[in-house]
């Protein structure tokens, strides 16, 4: 295991390849299980391990970027004027100078503002959170940042000069900084943004991102909820616009190309282990979901 007490980051390597960055607030040299910095403050950890995951939500404001990242095996090209959302346990790999690179970030784990909030599917709830049909990055104005960046800013302020209720303080701010830009990507993307009417679609997310490997059927997932496969579509389609049967594929689809692009298993390893009962179906379901074959996708990673 390595320590990288800049960022307060412990990387854990135990996982074939895949170095897991784990979030230690007590080296990041405040108080809480959250920070904010500008990159000329502290430099970010892309070149820490080649292949990484994190356990906490990233944000980045980027005023200057190029080069690029595989961020679950799609290849994002970074650019100026960029805003990129990374929820945790997601598998990065950064092809970046990090002297070209001008930025604010934001790192929070989730049990942060878990203990302030009752709802334990808040993060579940937004639309950029665990997110797999659409992109976590898009394009935003200086002006459309500065809200943002404001609100990021008291942050700071309460991190490095806290008093009685600066833990307060800092999950209000954060509370309305994730809302807001809620509310820009439901209408940047043209997402479902009625009140939900229970948790239904939330949990049904959750479990897909922590059991996708053991369960991959609809009804397996309507089972574990104690609900019809029928009430739990409903609820997915109100929520999302979309049927349960296509977010549990996307989610799937994921998980393949993460096995391939990062878990050094064979095509056949990799069907055994999602439960495909042959690895003909997996490469049936690659070509169908991607209109590539399982080949045609590793080589257009590699140029």
């Amino acid at each position: 295991m390595n320590h990288n007490e800049k960022f307060g980051i412990y990387t854990d390597q135990t996982e074939k390849q895949i170095s897991l960055l784990k979030y230690s607030k007590s080296s990041c040299g405040v108080d809480f299980l959250l920070n904010t910095a500008e990159s000329s403050e502290k430099r970010g950890w892309f070149d820490a391990d080649k292949r990484y995951k994190t356990d906490f939500f990233e944000f980045y404001f980027f005023r200057q970027a190029e080069g690029y990242l595989f961020l679950t095996g799609e290849k994002i090209e970074l650019h100026p004027g960029m805003v990129l959302i990374i929820s945790p346990f997601q598998w990065q790999e950064w092809h970046v100078d990090l002297d070209k690179l001008d930025y604010t970030f934001l790192i929070f784990q989730e049990e942060f503002i878990n203990n302030f909030l009752s709802d334990k599917y808040f993060m579940y709830r937004l639309l950029y959170c665990y997110q797999h049909d659409y992109p976590t990055h898009f394009d935003l104005e200086v002006t459309a940042m500065a809200p943002y960046l404001d609100l990021l800013s008291k942050m700071k302020h309460e991190l490095h000069e806290p008093v009685a209720d600066s833990y307060h303080m800092i999950v209000a701010y954060l509370y309305q900084f994730l809302l807001l830009l809620n509310r820009l990507y439901a209408g940047l993307f043209g997402l479902p943004f009625d009140a939900p009417l229970n948790n239904y679609a939330y949990q049904y997310k959750e479990l897909l991102e922590k059991h996708i490997a053991e369960m991959t059927h609809v009804s397996d997932y309507a089972d574990a909820m104690n609900i019809s496969r029928i009430s739990l579509n409903k609820a997915v389609k109100r929520e999302f616009g979309l049927s349960a049967v296509h977010l549990l594929k996307q989610r799937l689809l994921q998980e393949v190309k993460n096995e391939l692009l990062f878990s050094g298993r064979s095509v056949k390893e990799i069907a055994f282990r999602l439960h495909f009962s042959e690895p003909n179906h997996l490469m049936r379901f690659f070509k169908q979901m991607t209109g590539q074959t399982i080949g045609e996708f590793l080589a257009s990673r590699l140029s």
